[in-house]
């Protein structure tokens, strides 16, 4: 799955910023984006986890409106067969690609590069140092939270509307009861552990 948004800025330094959300739970995908913010920059952009459910909403709402954006996701299939980090790097790609629109650089939240053809840097807490990381942190983790709102409503028992797939006690208790879902990344031993009860 691929998204973009549509304004493009010419004749600047086009610079994006790359963050993910996801890597840890332990159901659903990963996703990654990428946001080139707008020429005038957005104000009281945060990285997201510092930032409450109101203020992340009226956040994303003016990066998708007034930014350049790409939404790259990997699946739980692409997890399972390629481990988290390949997963990771793999969706930050295709985030990176949907923007449509060539980056002169690019900037990642973390130590570690995908594999690609831009320029760019790895820049460990970016998201709290680039407002265009901070942007993308937004984004990635609003779109996968509703991805697992969404599954929720079809799987009721893990509690994915409250803690996004992460294994607290309610989620392993769950997992233990029911078993895991098409959306449990069998890779991870908690997930695995449970296949064998």
């Amino acid at each position: 799955m691929t998204t973009a948004g549509s304004p493009t800025f010419d004749n600047l330094t086009i610079v994006a910023g790359v963050d993910e959300a996801g890597r840890g739970p332990l159901a659903g995908p990963v996703v990654a984006a990428a946001v080139i913010l707008c020429p005038d920059g957005i104000t009281g952009l945060a990285d997201s986890k510092t930032l409450g459910f109101a203020r992340r909403e009226k956040l994303e709402a003016l990066i998708r409106e007034h930014s350049v954006f790409g939404i790259g996701m990997a699946s739980v299939e692409e997890i399972d067969a390629i481990n988290i980090l390949q997963a990771t790097m793999l969706a930050m790609t295709r985030a990176v690609e949907a923007m449509g629109q060539e980056p002169h650089e690019v900037l990642v939240d973390g130590n570690r590069l995908p594999k690609w053809r831009y320029s760019a840097r790895a820049i460990v807490k970016g998201d709290a140092l680039h407002p265009c990381i901070s942007a993308a942190s937004i984004l990635a983790k609003q779109e996968r939270d509703r991805m697992m709102r969404a599954a929720a409503l079809e799987h009721p028992h893990y509690g994915w509307d409250r803690n996004m797939g992460y294994g607290t006690a309610e989620h392993m208790a769950a997992l233990r009861e029911h078993g895991p879902t098409p959306l449990h990344r069998r890779s991870f031993a908690p997930v695995a552990q449970a296949c064998l009860l």
